[in-house]
């Protein structure tokens, strides 16, 4: 089962995106497809392709500022429209993109449609925490979702954290405005009634209290609110660090005081960094899309390619069909 990536979508594309990919090169164990634009792809590779990599000319891409619909219907030969058909036609196992995210989530949506029982897909994204971080889902595929979603995701979301993350019995939680039952609108508390039937839910979990406490693994919401958590707090990780490196004095005599700050920033700035965790799976659909950070650079590829290399291997679209058997 190979891999197709769409190598002309995101900021950085296509540099960033086919040397991240020559970079995974040597820890794939499985083919990895090149989809976009020969004569823009071919300067960036060597005359003679590595045996696990393969190209295929897609003519136009899909930038980020499009309408997804409208790219849908007009863009039959962009490069994402390419990956995502070699999905539906049993030729890829996934598709890796780093481009326009609503466009992502509608090609794959309407050309791979849901799993039988699903009724939205969602993301799940990485969140580090103080400890071992957790799930948040959904982190902006479907904005407008129903509390009976909800119940689909951590479903889902569980069954990923299985084979992703060695956590078979993950916790979930719902995000909330205070931890006790009853508390939230009209939204939270049915999403809070139907999830409580179940004996892996944990209750409701505040903001702050998600990065602090050891207990949480996946954290429950609609896309809307999940969006603007993951950019807030990938704003507020990058503006701390910032802020500290933008502290220690330029002057050399000075700076040399303030080398274990650096020794302490670097294992932190690392934590936070959205390259060390590549990319996030979109759940719920016939099909595996990772969608990655718009700014991906070559080490957000690589290690997005690894991990849906284990989601594949894992058999994580199957699993889940399994799971709402």
């Amino acid at each position: 089962m190979s891999i197709a990536l769409d190598a002309m979508g995101g900021d950085h594309a296509p540099g960033e995106i086919v040397k991240g990919a020559l970079e995974a090169l040597p820890d794939l164990r499985m083919p990895l497809i090149l989809v976009g634009h020969q004569d823009k792809l071919r300067p960036l590779l060597p005359a003679q392709l590595p045996s696990n990599l393969s190209l295929i000319h897609a003519p136009t891409e899909v930038s980020m500022g499009e309408k997804p619909t409208e790219a849908y219907r007009k863009k039959k030969d962009s490069s994402l429209m390419v990956a995502t058909q070699l999905v539906k036609d049993g030729r890829a196992g996934a598709m890796v993109s780093a481009g326009n995210t609503g466009a992502a989530v509608t090609f794959a949506l309407l050309s791979w449609r849901p799993i039988e029982g699903i009724h939205r897909p969602a993301i799940a994204a990485f969140m580090p925490n103080y400890h071992d971080g957790f799930l948040l889902m959904d982190a902006g595929a479907s904005p407008d979702a129903d509390p009976e979603h909800l119940l689909e995701y951590a479903m889902m979301a569980r069954t990923y954290a299985r084979i992703s993350y060695n956590k078979p019995n993950a916790k979930v939680h719902l995000l909330n405005i205070g931890e006790e039952e009853g508390k939230g609108n009209a939204f939270a508390k049915a999403a809070y009634n139907l999830l409580a039937k179940e004996p892996w839910f944990a209750g409701n979990v505040e903001g702050k209290d998600m990065y602090t406490n050891d207990d949480v693994d996946i954290v429950l919401c609609d896309g809307f609110v999940g969006n603007v958590v993951l950019k807030t707090a990938e704003g507020v990780a990058e503006t701390m660090v910032q802020m500290i490196r933008d502290a220690v004095p330029q002057n050399p005599a000075l700076k040399l005081a303030y080398t274990p700050v650096r020794w302490a920033v670097g294992p932190l700035r690392k934590k936070v960094d959205y390259a060390e965790y590549g990319g996030s799976p979109l759940l719920g659909l016939n099909g595996l899309c990772t969608i990655c950070h718009g700014r991906s650079n070559a080490r957000a590829v690589k290690n997005a390619l690894l991990k849906t290399q284990t989601m594949i291997e894992g058999r994580l679209v199957e699993s889940i069909r399994e799971t709402l058997q």
